[in-house]
């Protein structure tokens, strides 16, 4: 059925149809990146050592590229190296996941160490 205009009368071709991937565009904040990156982080630290507080992130996107910074906070002793090696792996998965976004860097910048209780010297 073709549309009448209601100014002429007269029929005028429907418009053309635009799929739906091409309609529009999707902006991700970087405060929703930043979250989802801290969240990841969480997820990969998983518990936490009781005084810790939780990771936080900060983003920058710049063309569906996202560079992250996590913060987080360790128990001690424990390998430091297999931590931040875990959280990079895990954040770069999620972030890439959830966004779509590349997440070529990740760096994880401890904060803080807390002596896990119970571990202590004798």
């Amino acid at each position: 059925m073709t549309p009448v205009s209601a100014e002429t009368g007269t029929s005028r071709p429907a418009p053309a149809r635009v799929p739906p991937a091409e309609r529009g565009a999707v902006r991700i904040a970087d405060r929703v990146v930043a979250k989802i990156a801290a969240q990841a982080a969480r997820e990969a630290l998983a518990p936490l050592p009781g005084t810790a507080s939780s990771p936080h992130a900060t983003v920058a996107v710049s063309h569906g590229t996202a560079r992250v910074r996590v913060h987080v906070e360790l128990g001690y002793p424990c390998d430091i190296g297999a931590h931040c090696a875990a959280v990079r792996r895990h954040v770069t998965e999620r972030v890439g996941a959830l966004t779509d976004m590349a997440v070529p860097q990740v760096a994880v910048q401890v904060e803080r160490l807390h002596p896990v209780t119970g571990q202590g010297r004798v």
